[in-house]
């Protein structure tokens, strides 16, 4: 047993670990949410994680990307993420996407090859296809609803997506869920009322888009079909994707 995972031997015992490390697991978005998932299961002996993202540390990051950080500035946001694996199990085996997960980009993958598949992506349509994938490779997945322009990460829980309520996202995921047959997904959300950001009037780029992939990861507000750029804290996204990784390390482990 490598040391390094010692302490959390003690509570889960060797085979639980020897699981973990045959694991791959799909992280699908490296930000608030998605940043603090890879952290996590690094840190509980995860054996591959499959990195999926196109974006790159920018400075509005720092406040809350566990990734984000003076030296990581401009760097794409799953080599970041990598290079912290690698310090912190360079045993992991980490591949890296530079693409943004879309409908049009879903074929790439082979949902087959993974253990366990964590939405953290921001848009609704990619979020579907992701999750319509997992479903049809027999494969768990859990989806991070609304974590932007919330204050209290205490309300943050586990439930079935159908047994949501308040989260503007998750109504979203509701009924395109129904629709499209997904009898069940879960999901990490709150019943937090989000806030409205005190000083945006909409996207840096006043862009316009389709009313269902407003609503994303983030808690986005769309006033006049504009988006509106999220408020967000270090409290909040990080708890989203620690919860997201103990409900992951335990369903492997068969403890929960």
């Amino acid at each position: 047993m490598d040391e390094r995972f010692s302490r959390t031997a003690l509570l889960y015992g060797d085979e639980a670990m020897k699981r973990l490390a045959s694991c791959r697991v799909a992280v699908f978005g490296v930000g608030g949410v998605g940043g603090y998932v890879v952290e996590a299961l690094a840190r509980s002996g995860i054996g591959a994680l499959d990195l999926i993202d196109n974006d790159k540390v920018c400075l509005s990051n720092i406040n809350r990307q566990i990734i984000a950080t003076t030296a990581t500035l401009g760097q794409y946001k799953v080599d970041a993420a990598e290079a912290r694996v690698r310090d912190i199990a360079p045993d992991c085996e980490v591949r890296t996407y530079k693409t943004f997960f879309l409908p049009a980009t879903q074929d790439m993958f082979d949902f087959t090859q993974y253990d366990y598949v964590v939405d953290a992506i921001d848009t609704v349509t990619g979020k579907l296809a992701i999750i319509e994938k997992a479903k049809a490779a027999g494969v768990p997945v859990i989806s991070s609803m609304g974590a932007g322009n919330k204050l209290d990460p205490t309300a943050f829980e586990v439930a079935d997506i159908y047994e949501t309520s308040i989260c503007p996202l998750a109504k979203i995921m509701r009924k395109e869920c129904k629709k499209r047959g997904i009898e069940s997904l879960k999901v990490v959300y709150s019943k937090e009322e989000p806030r409205v950001p005190l000083s945006e009037t909409g996207g840096a780029d006043g862009a316009t888009e389709n009313m269902v992939d407003g609503a994303a990861a983030g808690g986005e507000i769309i006033t006049n079909r504009k988006r509106v750029t999220p408020g967000s804290t270090a409290f909040v996204p990080s708890v989203v994707g620690l919860i997201i990784a103990g409900e992951i390390v335990n369903e492997l482990t068969g403890i929960g």
